[in-house]
């Protein structure tokens, strides 16, 4: 059975952070970053909650957030006796202000079973690209072993997503350019997943339309606030739409790359994009005039964003051609040792690539079933 449902209130378009006016008289807390802190971005929303009983700020978010800081995060909120959440940030302090929420929310349900108080989560995200204020996601980081632990829950949702260019107009231009990608990555996934509907489809379409014509255009120039406006709202809609159906292999082989090499989320999902959608249209076969399902589905969006997609082997090949030349012009690393990364140390650690990525939720949605040879011939790709 496919289900449609979105519990997120979502505001956009500039002055939409002036709807924290409208939260009063409750104990708030800023879920945000040192960086959000030093650079004054946390100053500026703390005055848009200036109608609260108390507002309290937790800075202590850190990339892959880990277990121990969301225990930390779930004391903190008890203490100051929360009310209202306010996650500030790119996707690590929203995914740990979501999973701080959940369990304090888990922990009171446990203690009070009859207690009907609700902690609301509104997010203001910083970047475009994790779509994490509209999603049951939110991934942290088991603080022993490293592996990222996704959660999957609907209450995972915020209750509010606000949308405000503002926020991420100094972005610098290689953050622009990982996030971006990320958005791409998600509309694309989501549009070829194995339970993708016609619901997700119509959102996964229009955030890779947005994304296609203002990611250029936002990495030139961080002040064009049409650009970013646009970039936040295509970050949305991806996150919708991958929300209801999930992702794919490209998510799960970059997971493996984030944890292990610490590789930009996005950064990592665009340096095997183009790879796995040869992949998934099986382009070996489409030589020979066969065109599986996901092959067709690309050239779709390859028209859809104003590709030549005649055939499916020509939208394929224009949406592969189409993403490596946004990676030139941003100048994003195309093989793993552009990353930092040594062929030695990759190949050491292929095995362990391979086991993570198959094992990986995400991957358990990708139209073209895949093996462990499927996988190392990716990263056979990304090597070069």
């Amino acid at each position: 059975m496919k289900r449609f449902k979105l519990s997120t209130e979502v505001l956009f378009s500039e002055d939409a952070i002036d709807a924290l006016l409208e939260v009063k008289d409750v104990n708030a807390v800023l879920i945000t970053d040192k960086f959000m802190v030093d650079s004054g971005m946390a100053d500026m929303i703390i005055k848009k909650l200036r109608n609260c009983r108390s507002i309290s700020v937790f800075s202590e978010v850190i990339p892959d957030p880990p277990m121990d800081l969301i225990e930390k995060g779930i004391a903190f909120l008890e203490d100051k006796e929360c009310d209202v959440v306010v996650a500030l940030g790119g996707g690590s302090s929203i995914d740990a202000a979501k999973a701080i929420v959940y369990m304090a929310r888990q922990i009171d349900l446990a203690q009070n079973p009859e207690s009907t108080k609700k902690m609301k989560l509104i997010a203001l995200p910083t970047t475009s690209g994790t779509g994490s204020e509209v999603t049951q996601f939110a991934v942290v980081t088991d603080s022993k072993t490293g592996v990222k632990v996704p959660l999957i829950d609907e209450s995972l949702m915020p209750d509010m997503a606000i949308l405000d260019p503002e926020l991420v107009k100094s972005a610098p231009p290689f953050i622009t350019a990982d996030t971006g990608m990320d958005v791409i990555t998600h509309a694309i996934e989501a549009y070829v997943s194995e339970t993708a509907s016609d619901c997700s489809d119509c959102l996964a379409e229009k955030a890779a339309e947005l994304a296609f014509e203002y990611l250029p255009r936002a990495y030139r120039n961080g002040y064009d606030i049409k650009a970013r406006d646009k970039m936040h709202r295509a970050s949305c809609l991806a996150g919708m739409s991958f929300s209801l159906v999930n992702l794919g292999l490209n998510h799960g082989i970059a997971h493996a790359l984030g944890a292990i090499f610490h590789i930009p989320h996005g950064r990592a999902n665009a340096l095997v994009l183009p790879h796995v959608i040869y992949f998934n249209a099986d382009m070996e076969r489409e030589a020979a005039k066969h065109s599986n399902d996901a092959a067709k589905k690309y050239q779709r969006l390859a028209h859809i964003v104003g590709l030549p997609a005649s055939t499916p082997k020509v939208g394929v090949t224009s949406l592969i051609d189409e993403i490596n030349r946004l990676l030139k012009y941003m100048d994003r690393p195309t093989c793993i040792t552009e990353c930092g990364i040594s062929l030695e140390e990759f190949e050491a650690n292929r095995e362990e690539i391979i086991r993570r990525a198959l094992a990986d939720a995400c991957t358990q949605a990708n139209p073209r079933k895949v093996s462990a040879a499927d996988i190392s011939k990716i990263l056979d790709n990304i090597a070069k």
